[in-house]
C-alpha cells in the first residue's frame, strides 16, 4: 500500500509526506485533538483569538 502511495506522487510535495485531507488519510487510524490542527491551520483557535480581540476591542471603547 505504501509503495503505490509512492508511486501516485502525492507523498512528493508534502511535509512529512503525507496529507492527512488526502489519499494518506487512510492511513491515519485516528487523531486526537483538533484536526485543522493536524493539517495545518488551527481554525478554532483562530476563531477564538480573533473572538477575544474583538471583544477586547469593544470594551476598550467603551471606557474611553
Amino acid at each position: 500500500a505504501i509503495k503505490a502511495y509512492i508511486e501516485t506522487g502525492d507523498p512528493m510535495d508534502k511535509a512529512g509526506a503525507y496529507g492527512i485531507q488526502g489519499v494518506a488519510g487512510s492511513f491515519v487510524k485516528g487523531i486526537q485533538g483538533c484536526y485543522f490542527n493536524v493539517v495545518g491551520f488551527p481554525v478554532h483557535r483562530f476563531a477564538k483569538e480573533v473572538r477575544h480581540t474583538l471583544l477586547a476591542s469593544i470594551r476598550s471603547d467603551r471606557n474611553v
